[in-house]
């Protein structure tokens, strides 16, 4: 399952492609508001083999003569992910037509695919693109100091990754940061957590970035927030009022951590969202 890519889905002028970068880890046991037990099960009742994997997308969209990678995996850190570079080969995209790079957020899991083994940009002609305030916190020193030494590694990761593409990093407080494609707030995840919508003519997708880890899970249980979220209150508020502006309008998103598919609808009966993938709508 590691070199996997699917094919794009049409978006007006833009085609956006999901690209696996592989799987990480993470024990249920990181989840809030849910036994581990519980939530054990309802992967199992999903039919999720592996209950604690985490699958990594990233995303390439291309129109209006632009090829922009959203988020860059995790690029082997942790011995997480690390297929993002092959799977780019496989869908036929070269990493140095790359022009843009934006980011929802600088956890490793995301950044860590942006430095290649020699610690260069690994999309050399790329810009880098993120919000004001998510460069701002792991490039300040206070929050360093005051991080858990598991933490501190997440800064240097974050800071090499900036680092690297040195006057290529781009910062942005809100509205449309490339034509057609506009970035919204997603508070709680990280400090500038970021959602990406794109429209063209009619048609509209939404990026949201780590809106939910296991989506299996969280998004048929909202409250229910994970121990990487800076803010699980905040995050579970943000989860829970985009997911009902997303079910209401109908709108195709695709998430980090959306499951291998990459694209989805959310439905909501009787009260209860629900996960519709792309593939099955």
């Amino acid at each position: 399952m590691s070199n996997v890519t699917f094919p794009g889905r049409r978006v007006g002028d833009f085609t956006i492609t999901a690209i696996s970068d592989g799987y990480l880890t993470a024990s249920l046991d990181f989840l809030s508001n849910i036994d581990a037990a519980d939530a054990a099960a309802m992967q199992r009742a999903a039919g999720q083999q592996q209950p604690s994997a985490v699958h990594i997308n990233c995303y390439v969209v291309r129109g209006a003569g632009r090829t922009v990678l959203i988020d860059a995996g995790a690029g082997g850190i942790k011995e997480w992910g690390g297929r993002l570079m092959d799977n780019l080969r496989l869908a036929d995209i070269d990493p140095v037509a790359i022009d843009t790079v934006l980011l929802t957020h600088a956890h490793p899991d995301h950044v860590g695919g942006l430095v290649n083994a020699a610690g260069h940009a690994a999309f050399p002609n790329a810009e880098l693109v993120a919000h004001r305030r998510e460069v701002e916190f792991w490039r300040d020193d206070g929050n360093l100091s005051r991080a858990s030494e598991r933490a501190r590694g997440n800064f240097r990761i974050a800071r090499h990754a900036f680092d690297a593409y040195g006057d290529a990093l781009r910062t942005f407080d809100e509205g449309e940061v490339l034509p057609g494609i506009a970035a919204i707030p997603l508070p709680g995840h990280t400090d500038g957590h970021t959602g990406y919508v794109l429209e063209s003519g009619d048609r509209g997708l939404l990026v949201w970035g780590d809106i939910v880890h296991f989506p299996h899970i969280q998004i048929k249980r909202p409250d229910v927030s994970i121990a990487f979220d800076q803010d699980a209150s905040q995050a579970a508020t943000t989860r829970s009022r985009l997911l009902d502006r997303v079910s209401a309008d109908g709108l195709l998103i695709a998430g980090m951590h959306l499951g291998e598919p990459g694209f989805a609808r959310i439905r909501r009966t009787n009260g209860e969202y629900g996960l519709c993938y792309e593939t099955d709508a």
